[in-house]
C-alpha cells in the first residue's frame, strides 16, 4: 500500500489507522502469522497499532500481547500464565531513558529471564539522549553526566547484542537524532499520555521496528534493478555520449551521483544483487558503465537489460534469469511514468519514489528494503553465486540433453545433520525460502537448536558445489519420529539450485537415516501458498502415495517399504 511506503504521512496514518487496517486485510495476503509480545516502559497502544499496519503491508499478520503500562520488568521476570500460554515468537522491549533506574545489570537480568522463560528472539531499543544537559557540553565526557551514562549504557547493549545471536537492537538513538531530539522527546506527551516519544513520531518508530521484524522472518528484498540515465549518472548517454555524462569529482552533481554509486557498491558488498534495467542500446549502456569516473562497472551487475523493451518486461526477465520472485526486487528509476508502469504491471516489486538525486540514498536507506539482522558467509558471496548461476544457464543452453548438462556440472554435495556453525544460515533459509518450501514452517534459531539436539528429530542440511563454484547451504529437511514413522515437518531448497538433482540426493540420505532408526514409513505434508505451487507434486515425484487431500489443497503423502527403496540421485557425488 502506497500510504505505508517511505516517506509516509504520519498524521494521516494515525488518523486513518482503522480504515487502512481494514483495507490491508481485504486486499493483501496470504499472511505469515506471528505472535509478538510488547513489554513497555511507557504507553504502547499506538505503537502496536502502527506496527500492525506496517507488518500487514509486509505480509505478516501479527497477534499482540501488550503488557500493562510500565510493567516490562515484571512481565519479563515473573510472567503471568496468560503470557506464558501466548508463547510469543518475538518479544519487543520498548523502554526509554525515562525508564533508567538502576545499573545495567537490571537489563541483563531481564534479557536472561526472557531467554530462559520464552526462548524467543528479543528486540530491545537503545536509549535516546536526554532532552536536557545539566552540565552542558561536559555531560558527554564527565562520568557523572547523563549523556556519558546513556552512551555507556548503549555500548553495553551493543556488546550484549554481539554475543547473543537472537538479540536485536532497535537504534532509537539514531531515529531520535534523525527526527530531531527536541520534537522526539517533547515532555508534553510523557506527562499527558506517558508516551516516551511524541505521538507524531510513532509511525517512524513503528516502521523502523517493522523492518527489523520482516528481516528476521525473511521478508527482505534481494536485488536492485537500476535505471541508468539520470539515475546512476547525470545526462543521457545516447544523446550526450559518455564524455558528456555527469559523474565523478569534477562537478557538484557529478559528486552526488558518485556518492550514490558508492552507496550501491556498499550494498553489493552486503550481498545485494545489482542489475540494470535501462531503455538504451547495450553499446551505449556499457560505454557509460566503462566511463573512467563510473564507480560501478559492468562486472558489478548480474544482469544488464539495456534494450527498448518495456521496463516491466525487463523486470520479469531479470527475476527469471536470477530465479527469484519479482517481489524480491527494488526498481530504482528517476522517471515517474516508468515507475507507475512497473508498479501497476508487476505487483510486489518495490518502487520507491526517486524524486531528487540528492535524496536517492536517503530514500532507499530509510525504506529498509535490505535491513540486516543476520549476515552469513553465504550472504557475502551471494553476488558471486548468482553470477555463477548465469554461467550455468549459459552452459545449459548448449546441451540438447538435460542429463548430460547435469553431468557436465561435476556437482559435489555435503549432506549432514545440523552443525552449530550453520544454525544461523539454516534459520535464515527457513525464513527466506518460499518457492520450494513444502510446509512453509518458519523457525527461530532457538527452535533450530532445540530440534538439532532432540533425538526424536532427523535434521539434514545440504551444501552443493560444482565446477562454477560453491552454492553454500541450499537445502534443509527436518523430520520428527513418532514410533515407526517419520513426519516431515520442513523441506525446503534454495531457488538457486532447482532441478539439479539436490532434492533426490537429500531424499536418498533421509531414507538411509530412517533405515538406521528402523523407521518403516515417511509421511510428507504439503501446504499450498501463493508461491509454492511448483512443489505441489513433489512427493509424488519422489515415489510417495497420496493419503488424503482437503478442500484447501493441503495434502498428506506416505512412503512405505523403505527396505526396497532405490536411490534416485544420478548426478551428484555426495559426502554424507
Amino acid at each position: 500500500m502506497r500510504e505505508l511506503e517511505y516517506p509516509f504521512d504520519s498524521e494521516y496514518l494515525l488518523k486513518k489507522k482503522r480504515s487502512i487496517k481494514k483495507a490491508l486485510l481485504a486486499e493483501t495476503g496470504p499472511f505469515m502469522e506471528k505472535k509478538i509480545a510488547v513489554f513497555g516502559g511507557s504507553t504502547t497502544h499506538d505503537v502496536i497499532a502502527m506496527l500492525e499496519l506496517f507488518l500487514l503491508n509486509q505480509g505478516i499478520r501479527p497477534r499482540f500481547y501488550e503488557s500493562e503500562y510500565g510493567r516490562f520488568w515484571q512481565d519479563a521476570m515473573f510472567p503471568e500464565q496468560k503470557l506464558l500460554e501466548f508463547r510469543p515468537d518475538l518479544i519487543y522491549v520498548h523502554t526509554s531513558s525515562r525508564n533508567i533506574r538502576r545499573f545495567p545489570d537490571y537489563y541483563h537480568q531481564m534479557w536472561q529471564s526472557i531467554e530462559e522463560k520464552f526462548g524467543c528472539p528479543v528486540i530491545q531499543n537503545n536509549f535516546e539522549l536526554p532532552f536536557f544537559r545539566l552540565m552542558g557540553n561536559k555531560e558527554a565526557s564527565d562520568p557523572g553526566g547523563r549523556v556519558y551514562f546513556i552512551t555507556s549504557l548503549n555500548q553495553m547493549f551493543y556488546d550484549y547484542a554481539r554475543s547473543h545471536d537472537h538479540f536485536y537492537i532497535q537504534d532509537i538513538l539514531y531515529l531520535s537524532a534523525s527526527y530531531g531530539l527536541e520534537r522526539w522527546s517533547d515532555p508534553f506527551y510523557w506527562h499527558m499520555y506517558k508516551y516516551a516519544l511524541c505521538v507524531p513520531a510513532i509511525p517512524a518508530l513503528a516502521f523502523n521496528l517493522s523492518n527489523i521484524i520482516k528481516s528476521m522472518f525473511g521478508k527482505n528484498r534481494k536485488a536492485l534493478a537500476l535505471d541508468l540515465d539520470h539515475t546512476l549518472w547525470g545526462g543521457v548517454v545516447g544523446d550526450d555520449g559518455p564524455e558528456g555524462l555527469e559523474m565523478g569529482p569534477e562537478t557538484s552533481m557529478g559528486q552526488v551521483y558518485g556518492e550514490f554509486q558508492s552507496y550501491l557498491k556498499e550494498l553489493k558488498r552486503l550481498g545485494i544483487l545489482l542489475n540494470v534495467n535501462s531503455k538504451n542500446d547495450m553499446e551505449n549502456a556499457l560505454a557509460g558503465l566503462n566511463h573512467p569516473d563510473c564507480l560501478l562497472k559492468p562486472e558489478d551487475f548480474i544482469v544488464i537489460q539495456a534494450n527498448w523493451e518495456n521496463k516491466d518486461r525487463n523486470i520479469r526477465e531479470i527475476a527469471r534469469t536470477l530465479n527469484i520472485l519479482p517481489e524480491s526486487i527494488v526498481f530504482v528509476d528517476d522517471n515517474p511514468a516508468e515507475r507507475a508502469i512497473v508498479r501497476t504491471q508487476v505487483p510486489g516489486v518495490a518502487v520507491p519514489e526517486m524524486e531528487r538525486v540528492e535524496r536517492y540514498i536517503e530514500t532507499i536507506d530509510r525504506s529498509g528494503f535490505f535491513e540486516v539482522t543476520a549476515f552469513s558467509s553465504d550472504d557475502r558471496k551471494r553476488n558471486e553465486m548468482y553470477r555463477d548461476n548465469v554461467k550455468r544457464a549459459s552452459l545449459e543452453a548448449g546441451f540438447a540433453d538435460y542429463g548430460e548438462y547435469l553431468k557436465s556440472l561435476e556437482m559435489k554435495a555435503v549432506i549432514r545433520g545440523f552443525e552449530p556453525v550453520l544454525y544461523d544460515r539454516i534459520t535464515q533459509l527457513t525464513n527466506k525460502s518460499n518457492q520450494f518450501n513444502l510446509t512453509t514452517m518458519r523457525c527461530t534459531r532457538t527452535e533450530i537448536v532445540r530440534m538439532a539436539e532432540d533425538e526424536a528429530f532427523i535434521d539434514l542440511y545440504g551444501r552443493l558445489a560444482d565446477q562454477f563454484g560453491d552454492n553454500g547451504v541450499v537445502s534443509v529437511v527436518i523430520g520428527q519420529q513418532q514410533e515407526d514413522a517419520l513426519h516431515i515437518r520442513l523441506w525446503l531448497m534454495s531457488c538457486r539450485v532447482l532441478k539439479r538433482g539436490m532434492e533426490q540426493a537429500m531424499m536418498d540420505e533421509l531414507v538411509r537415516q530412517c533405515r538406521e532408526k528402523n523407521i518403516r514409513h515417511i509421511f510428507g505434508y504439503y501446504y499450498p501458498t501463493a508461491k509454492n505451487n511448483m512443489v505441489r507434486n513433489f512427493y509424488q515425484e519422489m515415489g510417495f502415495e497420496k493419503v488424503r487431500e482437503d478442500a484447501g489443497g493441503n495434502t498428506l503423502w506416505r512412503l512405505s517399504g523403505l527396505e526396497g527403496y532405490q536411490n534416485k540421485n544420478q548426478y551428484i557425488e555426495v559426502e554424507a
